[in-house]
């Protein structure tokens, strides 16, 4: 836990539903076990699409597809989200949830696009002009996926990247943690460093839901 738990719980009561669809997915994600971004980050995640009136997203960890259609659900703005999976039976019903929002969208094309595969081998294949990329997928990958992820992200760009403070854990002491959870979050905190510190971007860590990194991407010859 990051913060008070009656503070997430004041906040969560300051929410309200999204559409049955988004919460039935929710209600299925829970059943399953199926990680998806908390209640707390839908907010911060439709005002940040929102106020930097991002066109074109690229988001690492489809999972069953509840991100990608919030964020399709609660912006005015997208053109196009690519969104990465390589695990297969999440890849299923991603495909069956994106199926129901084009149903309920009566869009003529698609605006989410599902590719399947792993992210390490994706990225190097796909063209940059990326407005905001979401980072949810391995968390063990993320360091080694920046490369690609600056290349892809235009200038002025948002990446945001999620559970990076691993429920508080990282920042606890390698001998209390479990020798499973411990190259994660070495590999987590090589990460968060490299973010405030590349030269490329302007970087807050905020302690939004599982923690948060958000990275501005400086345009050609901007200042700190």
């Amino acid at each position: 836990m990051i913060v008070n738990e009656n503070i997430t719980k004041y906040l969560h009561s300051l929410e309200t539903d999204n559409e049955p669809f988004l919460e039935e997915l929710r209600i299925y994600a829970k059943e399953h076990d199926v990680p998806i971004i908390r209640r707390e980050m839908e907010s911060f995640l439709s005002v940040l699409l929102n106020l930097s009136k991002a066109e074109k997203v690229l988001e690492i960890g489809t999972g069953i597809a509840y991100s990608a259609s919030f964020m399709a659900r609660h912006s005015g703005f997208l053109k196009r989200i690519d969104t990465i999976e390589n695990y297969p039976p999440r890849i299923e019903k991603a495909k069956e949830t994106l199926q129901i929002y084009q149903d309920l969208s009566g869009e003529s094309g698609a605006l989410i696009h599902l590719i399947e595969g792993d992210a390490a081998k994706v990225l190097p294949e796909l063209e940059g002009g990326y407005d905001l990329i979401f980072l949810d997928g391995p968390k063990a990958q993320y360091l080694t996926m920046l490369p690609d992820l600056l290349r892809l992200l235009k200038e002025g760009g948002i990446l945001l990247a999620d559970n990076v403070l691993q429920e508080g854990e990282l920042v606890r002491s390698r001998y209390v943690t479990q020798r499973r959870d411990r190259t994660i979050h070495e590999r987590m905190r090589d990460f968060v460093w490299e973010v405030k510190h590349h030269p490329q971007l302007l970087t807050s860590v905020l302690t939004i839901g599982d923690g948060v990194t958000l990275s501005y991407k400086k345009t050609e010859g901007e200042k700190n």
